[in-house]
């Protein structure tokens, strides 16, 4: 079964975050995560790990002030962001596909004001320590980010490595970069295009949605097969840290397959 279903009220939860652990792929140019128990039960009758990671490995989320000087940092992302109904958008992509305005306009489901969207390429399926997962991987137009940011949505998520075309980043040839060898001549070469006339500005969309206080989540994976084109309640559970970049996130979405609940008043 992909989903667990509450007893009490029938709700149907799905996963849709990766794994995570030691060995999860870590970007190019950053260190693997290096975890380690540092309490043994065989010693201690107790366990505690210790890990050392950049914070932006597998599902995760990032918060504005990852790129945006001032932005909001993970413990000032309103509750708003994290808890909410939204659309699941099976937009299929592949090698170096770019998500456009028409993709998001003519989807079976209609992008609603304020909603939480998730994208789903089909790229969570190649999730792995690779060239291809990287480095050939879709990404969200400048043009789509803006036409994201027009619906006042609440919070972006994608099953790629990361929000922009991989020539948009420090993968190619931007800010310090390349980090990927060969990357563009490779695009030139299968393309026949000049990447830095495609894709010239740096991380473009990312940078669009968080300075409009949109929160990212990359790398979602799970069970997001089995909710293509489906809306959804969504929940994203990140640290609540001052002034934090990005942390690993748990993302869970809910389905009512009777219709029938609604969230109390309280009153």
């Amino acid at each position: 079964m992909n989903y667990e279903t509450d007893p009490y009220n029938g709700l149907n939860f799905y996963e849709l975050s990766h794994v995570w652990g030691h060995g999860a792929p870590s970007y190019p140019g950053n260190e693997d995560v290096i975890m380690y128990r540092s309490v043994k039960h065989g010693q201690h009758g107790v366990m505690t790990n210790r890990l050392k990671m950049v914070m932006h490995t597998g599902t995760h989320m990032n918060a504005p002030i990852h790129m945006i000087q001032g932005g909001a940092g993970l413990a000032d992302i309103p509750l708003e962001c994290l808890f909410g109904n939204g659309v699941i958008l099976h937009i299929p992509k592949k090698k170096w596909g770019l998500i456009s305005i028409d993709d998001l306009k003519n989807t079976e489901i209609e992008i609603q004001d304020g909603d939480f969207v998730v994208l789903v390429t089909g790229w969570h399926q190649k999730y792995s320590d690779s060239l291809e997962y990287f480095g050939e991987s879709p990404g969200i137009s400048k043009e789509s980010a803006e036409f994201l940011v027009s619906k006042n949505v609440k919070l972006v998520a994608i099953d790629t490595p990361q929000i922009d075309h991989p020539l948009a980043t420090s993968l190619a040839g931007h800010r310090g970069g390349p980090l990927m060898n060969r990357l563009e001549e490779n695009y030139a070469k299968e393309t026949g295009n000049n990447p830095k006339k495609d894709h010239p500005e740096w991380n473009v969309a990312h940078k669009i949605l968080l300075a409009a206080g949109v929160p990212t989540i990359e790398q979602v994976g799970g069970n997001i097969d089995s909710l293509k084109n489906t809306r959804a309640t969504l929940i994203a559970t990140p640290w609540r840290w001052v002034h934090g970049d990005a942390c690993p996130v748990r993302l869970v979405a809910i389905i009512d397959p009777t219709g029938k609940n609604r969230l109390d008043s309280g009153g």
